[in-house]
């Protein structure tokens, strides 16, 4: 079905008169939930589905399908470990919200595909680079393979529960294709983790709950009875327990590639001695192992010498960066720009000017130094409201 005549409100898209079926990824968290009834209310048919994407465990559950019921398996509860995904509970949640609103409901086993996650997760550690497993789970599953899934239900849109805003593009040279804007609650907002998503999949997005503040989604969740109001909101990687991403990378390496070496000063002291580079990451400053009298933190991480640099926080600013494997959601100009770029899931966005080189990298100079540019990391370029695209930092 080709799009003709957008309008957005609220987060909704709506193509004419026809309000279309619906793809939801429902985790059991309280966004998810209160976005199924959103898009009820905008008239679509919505389909709630579950992902599986976490460690392997014992216990398996059976959920109820539209012709069929599909298995899931479920991860064993821990209290360190992450609510909102992936654990037996949040299955459960989710299924609870789905027979009140009286819509299907599907589980994914998707811990396959999930492993490519975890893979990149182990690699960049042991590159000395932070990994983003958030954004890549977003790129390849969420926003990957259930459209893959939506096309296999004959689903025109694939929805989440992200604090983001599709709107159409004012004088768009590319018909009705929307622009993705930052979540109307800036605490909230999640565009950061969505610029990896292909350009073309824009227009088969829904994001519900972008529209509204995290307060008025948890009083609906409450005023509908959903049992999920005051549920806690994801904060940690959903396969690692919190606080020990050090040992889970250490231990899927396995013995015998220890990546154990020196802590040194930027002017070459050699301070101590690290347990493994994947245990640091730049900017850190807790948990160095080292007692040096006043402030220090992580500079540098280096991979073939497997030494952790310290410096005090004068040696962490850095002007300019380079990144790679760029996506783009607009059309770019042919020379440098001046936009707004993010470092981080919750740094703010800071005054810089960027030009995508002849290669297709992308060179990012800030008006001011800025901490902890971390390669790994993505860094996010904004216009105002609006996300640009962007790369992953490489130094």
């Amino acid at each position: 079905m080709k799009p003709s005549g957008l309008a957005a409100r609220g987060g909704s898209i709506k193509y004419n008169d026809h309000m279309s079926r619906v793809v939801l990824a429902m985790s059991g968290g309280v966004d998810s939930s209160v976005a199924a009834q959103l898009l009820l209310e905008q008239g679509h048919e919505v389909l709630g589905v579950f992902m599986r994407h976490g460690e392997e465990a014992l216990n398996v559950c059976r959920v109820g399908g539209m012709d069929t019921p599909a298995t899931l398996q479920i991860v064993d509860p821990r209290a360190a470990h992450k609510q909102g995904c992936c654990s037996a509970s949040d299955a459960e949640d989710a299924r609870r919200v789905a027979d009140r609103l009286e819509i299907p409901f599907y589980a994914l086993n998707l811990q396959r595909e999930f492993a490519r996650i975890i893979d990149y997760f182990v690699d960049e550690y042991t590159r000395a680079r932070t990994p983003n497993p958030c954004v890549m789970c977003n790129n390849w599953i969420k926003f990957g393979k259930l459209f893959d899934y939506a096309d296999s239900v004959d689903a025109e849109f694939v929805a989440t529960g992200h604090y983001a805003r599709l709107e159409p593009a004012p004088d768009s040279s590319r018909g009705d294709e929307p622009r993705l804007l930052r979540g109307v609650d800036s605490a909230k907002d999640q565009s950061y983790v969505l610029f990896g998503i292909e350009r073309a999949r824009l227009s088969r997005m829904l994001l519900p709950v972008g529209s509204y503040t995290k307060s008025w989604i948890r009083a609906r969740a409450t005023e509908l009875g959903f049992g999920v109001a005051e549920k806690k909101d994801s904060q940690e990687i959903c396969f690692v327990t919190a606080g020990q991403h050090g040992e889970f990378v250490a231990r899927r390496r396995g013995e015998g590639n220890s990546t154990a070496g020196e802590i040194v000063t930027t002017d070459g002291r050699v301070v101590g001695r690290h347990e493994g580079i994947e245990r640091f990451t730049i900017g850190q400053r807790k948990g160095l192992g080292v007692a040096m009298g006043e402030p220090y933190f992580v500079v540098r991480i280096e991979a073939a010498t497997r030494r952790v640099v310290i410096g005090l926080p004068a040696a962490l600013g850095r002007r300019q960066l380079e990144a790679a494997d760029c996506n783009w959601l607009v059309d770019l100009p042919n020379s440098a720009f001046h936009c707004h770029a993010q470092i981080r899931y919750n740094s703010p966005p800071q005054p810089a000017s960027a030009e995508v080189l002849a290669d297709g990298r992308l060179s990012v100079t800030f008006d001011e130094p800025q901490r902890g540019v971390a390669p790994g990391q993505a860094v996010v370029c904004y216009d105002g409201d609006q996300v640009l695209g962007g790369g992953w930092i490489e130094g």
